[in-house]
């Protein structure tokens, strides 16, 4: 069942791809992405969320590209700055090893990746400007105990070969990286990349709780999403991300995928979520709703608040109707969501780095 799972995956990735991404790909070559998926474990806050051209597509519609002959103050061993191509070695790497590696979830690590950049980023705080992705904290107790980070050890250690072969590369750099490897190599929307962050100690470590809890309404997703700055349209594009990915019994308590692709990045989430018919699985796990159709798919309490409130169906609806829509969005707002408390260098907002997927 697995090898069948895994080749119907690979079809998809290698057959498939949406005209946004398609055509942003082939102009940079001719010119040169949870919610949780398997949140804490019992007795914790279930958290829901790891998951947010020609470059990449950001903010309006502004369009960035990095060129080699800009580099960064980051330091090799030999006393060199790293470049855009020093960091287009480290993607194809981790693309490399999630093609290998396929033991994993429904055949990919990819979506666990995603959720570890996600979970690194999304504990920012801009009242107090803390958390954040820069630091990469979860490295160390009590972050990593944390009940929403239940799980990502496997994506840290599945990247820890990767900063072993490029050790220049911060951890803080290296986690969102693989975040944006995995968005595109599941056949999602390009996500620009800008480094600079640096790694920190536990001392820096952001106390439990910042990130979403999944049995909770629209209430408590305004107040942590607002929190780091986002709005209504931004958090439904965010929400997307449960395109991919799994929720795991020993984990969260909860158990199943949203789509039925969960390798593959589409506007699935949001078709399901209008389209299909939910009610409440009857079992002995905490409150989660299934398809009655199938009863092989699940959404979470969270996932239904944004159909029951108005203003955030309504983004739910427009991204039903849009994937290339969906996919811009998303793009721009998992952008900001991966840079959010760090401090970039002043002037390379527009220095933004696009990687071509191994898969294009």
């Amino acid at each position: 069942m697995a090898a069948t799972t895994r080749t119907f995956a690979r079809a998809l990735r290698t057959s498939t791809r949406p005209a946004l991404a398609a055509v942003p790909r082939a102009a940079f070559r001719q010119g040169g992405q949870r919610f949780n998926s398997s949140g804490p474990s019992s007795g914790s806050k279930i958290n829901w969320l790891w998951a947010s051209v020609g470059a990449a597509v950001v903010g309006g519609g502004a369009v960035y590209q990095f060129t080699p002959k800009e580099t960064w103050t980051k330091l090799k061993k030999d006393g060199s700055t790293a470049t855009f191509k020093d960091y287009q070695v480290v993607y194809n790497a981790i693309a490399k090893r999630l093609e290998e590696d396929d033991e994993y979830d429904d055949g990919s690590y990819a979506p666990v990746l995603l959720r570890l950049a996600w979970h690194a980023s999304g504990t920012y705080d801009k009242e107090t400007g803390t958390g954040g992705s820069n630091g990469a904290t979860m490295r160390f107790n009590p972050e990593s105990g944390h009940g929403a980070n239940a799980g990502l050890n496997a994506a840290r250690d599945f990247l820890e070969p990767i900063k072993e072969a490029y050790p220049w590369i911060s951890y803080s750099d290296l986690w969102i990286l693989g975040g944006v490897c995995a968005i595109q190599e599941m056949q999602g929307p390009i996500v620009p990349f800008r480094p600079g962050r640096s790694d920190r100690d536990m001392s820096a470590c952001t106390p439990d709780g910042r990130l979403p809890d999944a049995s909770q309404g629209q209430d408590h997703v305004r107040k942590i999403f607002y929190r780091m700055g986002f709005n209504d349209r931004e958090i439904v594009a965010l929400i997307g991300a449960h395109a991919v990915g799994r929720c795991h019994k020993t984990r969260s308590g909860y158990d199943g995928p949203w789509t039925f692709s969960p390798t593959v990045f589409t506007n699935d989430f949001f078709k399901l979520l209008l389209d299909e018919k939910w009610q409440w699985k009857k079992w002995d796990g905490p409150k989660q709703y299934e398809d009655k159709k199938t009863k092989s798919l699940m959404m979470l309490p969270g996932d239904m608040a944004i159909i029951e409130d108005k203003k955030f169906k309504e983004w739910v609806e427009k991204y039903a109707a849009d994937n290339d829509l969906f996919f811009s969005d998303f793009s721009a707002a998992v952008s900001k969501l991966f840079e959010l408390g760090v401090p970039f260098p002043q002037g390379s907002e527009d220095k933004k780095m696009t990687f071509t997927p191994t898969n294009a």
